[in-house]
């Protein structure tokens, strides 16, 4: 710095420089603090955690009427469930069935209305043919006797 207290250029661009690389060395000091940091934090939250998780399974029996409490718990639950099930369970039986007399049914009414409708067209085929058979018998008939 000169003896008048003004800066120059080169020392305020070397002053720049060490600063950014006392950043940089900072930052990484700080990266590596950190990750130190989470490889030690992560193992010791996922210990209490399950030591949490095992208190809270071993605790119910520790008493008598504590695990008669919990069985009684357990009980109506699993009660609860399976009346859950069976309601699902009829009601998709009964569903079922629903749909299955449904389509039987109109498989039925298709299956009769296909059925009269050929009855009908073999009655007016049948009634045609024995029509077209006299006339064509009266008119042979009638040839034979101008022949004869």
């Amino acid at each position: 710095m000169p003896a008048n207290g003004t800066k120059t250029a080169s020392n305020t661009a070397g002053g720049t420089a060490q600063a950014e690389r006392r950043n940089a060395t900072d930052s990484a000091v700080a990266y590596v603090r950190q990750t130190a940091e989470r490889s030690v934090d992560v193992p010791v939250g996922a210990v209490l955690t399950a030591a949490d998780r095992v208190t809270e399974v071993v605790e119910p029996w520790t008493s008598r009427t504590a695990a008669q409490r919990e069985l009684k718990t357990i009980r109506t639950q699993v009660t609860r469930e399976f009346n859950r099930l069976e309601r699902r369970g009829t009601s998709a039986r009964r569903k079922a069935t629903q749909r299955a007399r449904t389509t039987r049914n109109r498989f039925r009414r298709d299956l009769t209305q296909r059925r009269r409708s050929v009855e009908r067209t073999l009655k007016q085929n049948r009634a045609q043919v024995t029509r077209r058979v006299r006339k064509a018998r009266t008119s042979v008939q009638e040839r034979v006797t101008t022949f004869v």
